[in-house]
């Protein structure tokens, strides 16, 4: 892979994470998964090197860095087999968020341990009728104007960690004195929280992280625990979601790489025939063209970390929008072109590449699917009028 057009930093960074994902591994995160358990010494020994912090504020313990580092981690991570989902939630999420919106308590409280990998938090946005439309999120806020506290009160879906999570950041919408509409905000909810409510989802993706449904039951705050300003709205909720984009594409890049080496590591050796089946053009081709859409992919990866880095939200809002897209369709060709190379081994435990073909098609869905993303450069883009 090319890193001309990184820093030395960027690159000694690559390097370092790469050993450390090298140590552990496909067979680790898949003995992880195979004992329902979560890759605690993975994530413990990230942290102790400084990797899980590296967008977070020197001050409070992390890396002073920024999303381009974080997403250089994760990427690496995943091409060596071992990805930590929980990094596109705990600091790239509600690290930023709180980082940029929270009050000073909010920051001591919540970014140290984030930084050093001691806390974590998950991140609860979509709910059951609400899909990919955040206009119909339907869990309210409402205040207590007897205790100022804040009661919350709503459903969530098919939210990462909740389990493990010290707490879930929480979009919910608050009444606008002034007009009466519903605006969007952000609470912490504490994971033991009274009238909080988890379900498992059961679910055919083989990962360490599960999924959960959440019930929110006049979950009962304290006034600190909403993020930011009140009427900050979407301001606040897109500071989180151009770096989950962001991450979701390094997280794609990442097992895109994994996929293609296994197949190119095969190709190379496999000979059926006189040579090996890396020499036929009708392996060799369609595994070229998977590396070249993993390098274009990571460049408009690259450009949504630097805009966003830099405090170009909108700039990095139609960037991070086009690498996600990029780097999930990406990595879904580069799952199928592997499998295939591999033919009948592509399907067994041993190679440990069909568990992907699941995985791969994750990224299509979450966070936002590829339809929504051609709506918003369809009409925020080229200006075309709104299908919706």
């Amino acid at each position: 892979m090319s890193t001309v057009l990184e820093t030395q930093e960027h690159q000694a960074l690559r390097a370092a994470v790469a050993a450390l994902g090298k140590r552990y591994g496909r067979d680790y995160m898949t003995g992880v998964v195979a004992g329902e358990g979560h890759p605690d010494e993975l994530w413990a020994d990230a942290a102790k090197l400084g990797y899980l912090g590296v967008n977070l504020p020197e001050e409070y313990g992390g890396g002073g860095g920024g999303i381009a580092e974080l997403s250089i981690v994760l990427e690496e991570l995943g091409a060596a087999g071992c990805p930590l989902l929980m990094m596109v939630v705990s600091p790239a999420i509600c690290g930023t968020v709180i980082a940029r919106f929270g009050t000073d308590e909010q920051k001591q409280t919540w970014l140290p341990g984030l930084a050093d990998g001691t806390r974590t938090m998950a991140f609860g946005i979509t709910e059951p009728d609400a899909g990919s439309n955040s206009h119909r999120i339907t869990t309210t806020a409402r205040k207590d104007e007897a205790s100022g506290d804040w009661l919350l009160t709503g459903r969530k879906v098919f939210i990462s960690g909740v389990d493990i999570a010290d707490a879930t950041l929480i979009v919910g919408r608050t009444e606008d004195a002034r007009t009466g509409n519903l605006k969007p905000c952000l609470f912490i909810v504490p994971r033991e929280t009274e009238g909080f409510h988890r379900r498992r989802i059961e679910m055919e993706l083989q990962a360490p992280e599960k999924q959960f449904e959440l019930t929110l039951d006049d979950v009962r705050l304290p006034a600190d625990a909403l993020v930011g300003d009140e009427d900050a709205g979407l301001l606040q909720l897109f500071a989180g979601l151009n770096p989950e984009r962001i991450m979701t594409a390094a997280f794609s890049l990442g097992m895109a790489r994994y996929a293609l080496s296994r197949a190119v590591g095969y190709a190379k050796e496999r000979s059926v025939w006189k040579s090996p089946i890396g020499a036929h053009q009708a392996i060799a081709h369609p595994l070229a063209q998977a590396h070249i859409d993993i390098e274009l992919a990571r460049l408009m990866m690259q450009k949504a970390a630097r805009l966003y880095d830099e405090g170009d939200d909108m700039g990095a809002g139609e960037a991070a929008n086009m690498a996600k897209l990029a780097a999930a369709d990406a990595c879904v060709k580069a799952v199928d072109q592997s499998v295939h190379t591999l033919g009948g081994n592509g399907l067994t435990k041993e190679f440990g590449l069909a568990s992907l073909i699941v995985a791969s098609r994750v990224a299509r869905i979450a966070p936002v699917s590829r339809e929504m993303i051609l709506n918003y450069v369809s009409h925020q883009t080229l200006g075309l009028p709104k299908s919706y």
